[in-house]
């Protein structure tokens, strides 16, 4: 999946901005992306309806996820109809509201019953952020009785970076990963896909064994 986003801040898109993303998408799709991401909001913190469903037709037959702008709406139940009336968007990155997963669970308790509830059509809740080894088990007992299916994480840490001339006083704007290289640590996914199975088979365990 890959991020369509013209800019930090807010997604409120100026039409330029837009217009970006819509080539984005093209271009994803014409060089063999499994789909794309993004989110566009109106100015009153509802979805852009109208604009979201010219980027889902221009990605698909790509998977399209909402993202987190989701959480940056007015209303989440509202946020949640209003995007299942658009066609072929096929997950919601939400954290519930909140500021992590783990702080959002009663909103994504909610989510996960109205969009299993509700039949055909509406996408796939993927709970994301604050998700670690530490976290991850609460949020399973928590959610898997209401259908949670998918979780998102970035299982990151900044490995420390091999330069050797370091200016100092000088920085880009990343602050404590100024020398360092973000990435993605097998041992970290490892350790929370450890702790998945061992959830969901004592779920499996406590509901259909």
């Amino acid at each position: 999946m890959t991020m369509v986003r013209p800019r930090t801040g807010d997604f409120l898109y100026s039409q330029a901005e837009f217009d970006v993303m819509v080539e984005d998408i093209r271009v994803f799709k014409e060089f063999g992306a499994d789909g794309v991401v993004f989110g566009i909001l109106t100015l009153d913190g509802r979805i852009d309806i109208e604009r979201t469903a010219l980027l889902v037709d221009e990605a698909f037959p790509m998977q399209v996820c909402f993202h987190r702008a989701f959480d940056m709406t007015r209303d989440p139940v509202e946020a949640l109809f209003d995007i299942s009336t658009i066609p072929h968007i096929t997950r919601i990155l939400t954290s519930g509201h909140g500021p992590t997963a783990p702080s959002g669970l009663s909103v994504l308790q909610t989510l996960l019953t109205k969009a299993s509830g509700d039949g055909a059509g509406m996408p796939t809740i993927l709970a994301g952020s604050g998700i670690n080894v530490s976290t991850v088990r609460l949020l399973l007992d928590t959610l898997l009785p209401c259908g949670l299916s998918e979780i998102h994480l970035s299982a990151g840490m900044w490995i420390p970076s091999k330069m050797k001339h370091k200016p100092l006083g000088m920085g880009m704007g990343v602050g404590e990963g100024e020398w360092g290289v973000w990435r993605t640590s097998e041992e970290r996914v490892s350790e929370v896909r450890s702790v998945v199975d061992v959830a969901w088979n004592d779920y499996l365990d406590l509901h259909y064994r």
